[in-house]
């Protein structure tokens, strides 16, 4: 199933020739977009902050007012931008740059890099511990995790996992990271003391993606081969139901209040999927399936569990999905292939051009410092 356009396929990730530790200077610029370059919808409840948003083809990350719906800035010079991650404190976002092999923290206020890291060979997914230590990728053609120290900017380790990791997420006590291996039919289990992977859990084929229920009781991935999205039992590392979902089922979140669990079903570019399903977390059921854009890929929720976020990977745009009506209430044009999408509680910076130069020196498994 081809998920991204030229530059990757979720199941088979080509190893371009030259991508290696050592990345020369990256220009970063981020212009900031008027209200002609998005829809803005007036809505109740909308909450303060930023959406933040991995426009895989167009080598971007556009940055979105969540309380008015509109496109704040675009970063671009971050080629092949995958996936997104906001910091909990919402003051730094991590991306990935699949070409290019690293990892770039950026700061939300100021648009400015902090910092970049090497990685595995193409990277696909970025995340950052609940205590904003460490960060983790998953390289798709390594078959690795990267654990990186975020003070230092240093590899700290490098973890063998399943066939094709692609997402990944922390535990909410950040003991554990659930990694979907989406070349196979298992979740790796990696152990945050030890840097090791612990478990290897059959879940179906090819799962993509892993969202943790707000206790950490619970853990639930995409099928991307079969349709459908798997419960699992943190307790026992058991797979305890399957559920059918829509067709190619990519990113899975659950709200912060529990309630929800929403699976993107991206389809295939020649049959793209155009909806998200809607999941009862209490009794494992559909609630509805709402259509979203062509290629409904990454998922992520705001804080008040009021109002959901779908990249449609296909359409190049961002559906806003109200969770108390179950209706779209807004769709946004970003850039091309957006893929990865985050919240944070930061205030993008917004400035007509900034032009940051990203240089990072990888001989030592060091990057560029803070």
């Amino acid at each position: 199933m081809k998920v991204l356009m030229k530059k990757r396929t979720l199941l088979t990730a080509a190893v371009t020739a030259g991508v290696a530790a050592v990345v020369a200077t990256t220009v970063v610029v981020a212009s900031t977009s008027g209200n002609s370059d998005a829809l803005a919808a007036t809505h109740n409840n909308m909450v303060a902050g930023t959406i933040w948003v991995a426009n895989e083809d167009s080598a971007s990350l556009t940055a979105i007012d969540a309380a008015t719906n509109t496109v704040a800035t675009t970063l671009t010079g971050i080629d092949s931008p995958h996936n997104v991650q906001a910091t909990q404190d919402g003051r730094s976002i991590w991306a990935v740059s699949g070409t290019t092999a690293m990892a770039v923290e950026i700061d939300s206020k100021s648009n400015e890099v902090r910092g970049a890291v090497p990685t595995g060979s193409m990277p696909a997914h970025v995340i950052v511990t609940p205590d904003e230590t460490r960060t983790y990728t998953t390289n798709n053609a390594d078959d690795t995790v990267s654990a990186f120290d975020i003070a230092t900017m240093t590899t700290i380790a490098t973890i063998p996992v399943g066939a094709g990791p692609h997402g990944l997420r922390s535990s909410p006590d950040g003991t554990s990271i659930y990694v979907a291996n989406n070349k196979g039919t298992t979740l790796s289990v990696i152990d945050t003391a030890t840097n090791t992977q612990i478990d290897e859990i059959e879940v179906g084929k090819l799962p993509a993606q892993v969202a943790f229920s707000p206790d950490g009781k619970f853990v639930y991935a995409s099928l991307n081969g079969d349709n459908a999205v798997a419960k699992i039992d943190t307790n026992t590392r058991k797979r305890v139901s399957t559920l059918p979902v829509g067709v190619g089922p990519i990113q899975t979140f659950v709200s912060p209040d529990g309630q929800y669990l929403l699976v993107a079903n991206q389809g295939t570019e020649e049959y793209p999927g155009t909806t998200v399903s809607v999941i009862d977390t209490d009794t494992f059921d559909f609630v509805r399936t709402v259509e979203t854009g062509a290629g409904a890929h990454g998922v992520t929720i705001d804080p008040t569990s009021r109002h959901a976020y779908i990249t449609n990977t296909f359409d190049d745009t961002v559906s806003v999905l109200d969770l108390k009506t179950l209706k779209v209430v807004a769709s946004i044009p970003v850039g091309s292939m957006p893929n990865g999408i985050t919240y944070s509680t930061q205030a993008a910076g917004i400035a007509p051009t900034v032009e940051l130069d990203l240089k990072m020196n990888g001989t030592d498994g060091g990057g560029m410092g803070h």
